[in-house]
């Protein structure tokens, strides 16, 4: 019997271990994206490396250079230079994108979505 307290109490412990991790990387929203060409370049002209810069810099021109493609939704999570920093790092953290997907934003103009959470975000290609 005791065994099978144990086994009850290490379940209720999981279950609620794993419940509270998931509360904790709530979804806050998504957005859209075209990635353009004018999104491959940093803001002083030199070519983007990584689609984790390519999508920040998305961001950037969408907010700080007003530079909107037709697609482009705004986002109320990425507004400053400090807040897109974080972003990158949460872009190039596992499970943020696939592969086939940071090669589309890399080396093509696709459209994406961008799930934001409290700690981390998922990018999936729409098109």
């Amino acid at each position: 019997m005791k065994t099978v307290r144990t086994i009850a109490v290490g379940l209720a412990a999981a279950f609620l271990l794993g419940t509270s991790a998931v509360q904790a990387d709530q979804l806050l929203g998504t957005y859209v994206a075209r990635i353009s060409e004018k999104d491959h370049q940093a803001s002083d002209g030199y070519a983007l490396g990584s689609a984790a810069q390519v999508v920040r810099q998305d961001r950037a021109n969408v907010h700080r250079h007003i530079q909107t493609d037709e697609e482009d939704d705004i986002d109320d999570w990425f507004t400053t230079n400090a807040k897109r920093a974080r972003f990158e790092q949460l872009l190039n953290k596992p499970g943020a994108m696939n592969n086939s997907t940071r090669s589309a934003i890399l080396r093509g103009e696709p459209l994406i979505e961008v799930q934001v959470y409290r700690q981390s975000v998922k990018v999936r290609l729409l098109d």
